[in-house]
């Protein structure tokens, strides 16, 4: 016998959990369908414990800066064990914080994996759930190279089950991941290599940020190695030897850690029962409002291959839920000039089109400013590594459409001037506004 409920939703990761919260906060009965710990990737193994990392990463470096400018301390390594217990127990108040949000609202929480038995009727073992609504909020998972030897070393995933840095390591990709982790285990004290198909980092953003974090890499004493497509993997007696496209093999790494991107989890949960499209990619297709092309079956997340970011998830299923049970028929998210932050070393903040994009666009109408500049730390250590700060705006009145920063409290100064793109602010407001002195930010109004 069915037990009927007015929201099942399939997966507790950030989009599932938002709108499950959300559709019980306007009387909907919710249950959530989820195999794994709460909070999907980005709590257990992205976002959350990533910056865990970052921020450890981020005290290593500045114990040698203090040093630097006249501390008398000596930099040591970090006690790792001992990080990661913290790490856990953050986690830990995390998973504990969400139990009581669903106890306080009634959602139920279904362990184990769910899959459709007909439309909108999820079986969970022995259990079969109705529901009037289905959200598939699955998510995705990382992808390695199909290449001899792709089984060897460890994901994105694997990445934070490590006890222990290593002395050298190789991270295959060149996107957010992995410049991010190859940024966190240089601090650390690893040797790293980055080892890349393509010839630059980060496709797809304002290409001089992505020029300007090979530079900052490269000071640091990381390796990259672009253009060079591995053709085969092996585990040798000193380490992992890495074969190229042109002959060379890398060899000694003790560490392989594989970011070359990720597929969306759309298998064994009986989509084609349903009837749910896939996209050319493997992803749901979904419309504007989150539909998928199956009646009251929708799709939120990382499984639809939109912008792959927990706060993109949050609010589209916030909006979802206000749209479904909220009476907001016209609700639904705006996934135009949605802000970022790659916590590489330094950090990039980005909201709007890059001048690639821009000038696609628009031509001639576009008009870049730029700021290169030392922060005062990095000055007072005697460092060489500048902030970028870039405007892209367009037209006569400038209007700003595109903002990238590379560089120290990038990802904390972009929030801020997000908001003033999205209201369509232009390059005069930015002039009519005081500085804060002394700061970086302030270089944005004094382009």
């Amino acid at each position: 016998m069915s037990e009927h409920f007015d929201l099942v939703v399939l997966g507790a990761g950030s989009a599932g959990i938002a709108m499950a919260i959300r559709a019980a906060r306007h009387g909907a009965k919710v249950a959530v369908v989820e195999a794994g710990a709460l909070g999907g990737t980005c709590v257990n193994v992205g976002c959350v414990p990533k910056k865990a990392m970052w921020l450890a990463a981020e005290l290593a470096e500045a114990q040698r800066v203090a040093h630097e400018v006249g501390f008398d301390i000596q930099p040591g390594a970090l006690r790792w064990p001992d990080f990661v217990a913290r790490r856990s127990a953050y986690i830990d108040n995390i998973h504990a914080s969400y139990r009581k949000r669903f106890d306080e609202l009634n959602i139920e929480l279904v362990g184990g994996y769910g899959r459709f038995v007909a439309p909108r009727r999820i079986a969970v073992g022995a259990r079969e759930l109705d529901a009037e609504h289905v959200l598939v909020a699955t998510g995705a998972h990382s992808r390695r190279e199909t290449v001899a030897g792709g089984e060897l070393g460890i994901d994105s995933s694997g990445f934070f089950e490590l006890r222990a840095c290593p002395r050298r390591v190789a991270i295959v990709g060149s996107g957010y991941i992995a410049v991010e982790l190859a940024g966190v285990l240089r601090a650390l004290g690893a040797g790293v290599t980055l080892v890349a198909r393509g010839d630059r980092l980060l496709r797809g953003f304002d290409h001089e940020i992505g020029d300007a974090l090979a530079a900052s890499m490269r000071e640091r004493g990381i390796e990259l190695s672009f253009a060079r497509p591995i053709l085969k993997v092996e585990r040798e007696a000193d380490g992992y030897a890495l074969h190229l496209a042109d002959g060379a093999v890398e060899r000694g790494f003790d560490e392989l850690i594989w970011a070359t991107g990720r597929d969306p989890n759309t298998r064994g949960f009986g989509l084609d029962v349903a009837g749910v499209a896939l996209d050319a990619r493997g992803f749901i297709a979904t419309d504007e409002y989150q539909n998928t092309n199956a009646a009251n079956v929708y799709a939120v997340g990382d499984v639809t291959g939109r912008i792959a970011l927990t706060p993109v998830a949050v609010a589209a299923s916030r909006r979802l839920a206000d749209r479904v049970f909220g009476g907001k028929p016209e609700s639904k998210l705006d996934y135009a000039n949605v802000p970022t932050t790659v916590f590489a070393h330094p950090p990039i903040g980005t909201v709007g089109l890059s001048e690639e994009a821009a000038r696609q666009q628009y031509g001639d109408a576009v008009r870049v400013h730029r700021a290169r500049f030392r922060p005062m730390l990095t000055a007072l250590a005697g460092g060489e590594e500048r902030t970028l700060m870039k405007l892209v705006c367009v037209g006569d009145d400038e209007r700003v459409v595109g903002i990238h920063l590379i560089g120290t409290a990038a990802d904390e100064i972009l929030q801020g001037f997000a908001v003033a793109l999205k209201m369509g602010a232009r390059k005069a407001d930015l002039d009519a506004t005081v500085a804060i002195h002394p700061t970086s930010a302030e270089e944005l109004v004094l382009m």
